[in-house]
Formats: C-alpha cells, sequence, structure tokens
C-alpha cells in the first residue's frame, strides 16, 4: 500500500499545473489522501467549517461525526458523561473506519465531529491509514456557548456540557500546532487557515503502520 499522504498544494494564480483544474482559492489543494479531522468543543464551529471545506474539492465528502451517535437506538448515554467511556470508544471506531473507507475509494474526505486528543490514536487507528490532519477549533469558551445557544437546526444546547467539553479539550496533552485558538469568523478565512496548514504539514498526524490496512 503506498503511503496515504496528501498531495502537495498549488500557489498558482489560475490554473493549477498539476491537476487543470481553475484555481477559485489559495491555497489550492489539488488532491487529498488523508482525512481532515475538524474537531472541537460545541459551538466551536465544526459543522460549518467542515462543509466548507468538504466544498472546496471537485470529488468530497463530509462524515458527520454526530451521526454515528444518531445510530445508537436504544441505551444510548450522553457522550460527554463518565459512564459513556466505553459506548464512546465503539463509536470512535465505527466513525474511523468509515472515514477511512471514503479516503481509499479516492474521495477528499473531511470528518467533522467531537474526536478529543485523548480519543486520536482510537479513530485514527481505526482508519487504516497511516496519516491524517487533524485540526482543534478552540474559541473561547464563552464564544462557544454563545454559539451553542443562537445557532438553529441543532439538537444539542446544553451549555453545562459545552462548559465541561470546551474544559476538557483546553486542557488536553495535543501538539500547540494542531490547534486554532480563536479562529477568524469567517468560514472561508479558517478554511484557508486549514489548507494552509494541510499543504505545509501543520496538521499531519502520523499513525502506527502497523495499523494501516494493505
Amino acid at each position: 500500500m503506498s503511503e496515504q499522504g496528501g498531495d502537495p498544494a498549488c500557489w498558482a494564480d489560475r490554473v493549477c499545473e498539476q491537476c487543470g483544474r481553475l484555481i477559485e482559492h489559495e491555497p489550492h489543494v489539488c488532491g487529498l489522501r488523508s482525512p481532515i479531522v475538524v474537531t472541537g468543543p460545541p459551538g466551536a464551529g465544526k459543522s460549518v467549517v467542515g462543509r466548507a471545506l468538504a466544498e472546496r474539492f471537485s470529488r468530497s465528502v463530509l462524515v458527520a461525526g454526530d451521526e454515528f451517535f444518531a445510530f445508537l437506538a436504544r441505551g444510548r448515554i450522553d457522550p460527554w458523561l463518565p459512564e459513556s467511556q466505553r459506548q464512546n470508544e465503539i463509536v470512535t471506531r465505527a466513525a474511523g473506519s468509515s472515514t477511512g473507507a471514503y479516503v481509499r475509494g479516492g474521495y477528499a474526505t473531511v470528518y467533522d465531529g467531537v474526536i478529543g486528543p485523548w480519543f486520536l490514536p482510537t479513530f485514527a487507528t481505526a482508519t487504516g491509514l497511516y496519516s491524517l490532519e487533524y485540526v482543534l477549533l478552540l474559541p473561547s469558551e464563552e464564544r462557544c456557548v454563545e454559539n451553542v445557544q443562537t445557532r438553529t437546526g441543532h439538537a444539542f444546547s446544553d451549555d453545562d456540557a459545552t462548559r465541561k467539553m470546551h474544559l476538557e479539550f483546553a486542557k488536553a496533552t495535543i501538539d500547540e500546532r494542531h490547534v486554532l485558538r480563536d479562529p477568524p469568523d469567517g468560514v472561508d478565512a479558517v478554511v484557508d487557515l486549514i489548507l494552509a496548514g494541510v499543504a505545509d504539514g501543520r496538521f499531519r498526524y502520523e499513525v502506527s503502520s502497523a495499523a494501516a490496512l494493505p
């Protein structure tokens, strides 16, 4: 199996010399063979940024992590509760496996969901890939709470759980290069920052070669 690394980025003005596509945004990543994981606490902007990222590619998949919890028909435990640990491990493996399948199928794949640094090795191993791009959006706690209170069309609205998960992300051990603290308000500006980081390897997370599928 060839290494699942990301293709080089193109910084041309109009047409990419490698893929021949018209460049509408800069930076332009002409191909993507590692998934981009966009994570963070509730209200961090994961879903909006994930959708905008997926739109930057001509053949892409947006894997919505919340849906994997929605598959739990009975006996579901709120995933921010301590007793949900085993459930969350199972859901994380299922989400990682699905994400890896789309990547191996040739799609530029963006994952939007809560994958804390404490679950990153579990998710990454489940993809069966050699690497992924891990982006942690971390606005201020108050900004996240405000976003949760004011957004529409989302089932989650628990302020206390939002604060709890924000604290967990803020205290988690992760290389600082993966973290976008206080990202700008404009979605396109955040997407540009992420694609620039993908291009220069800032967000790369290497998975043990023993975990990669042939």
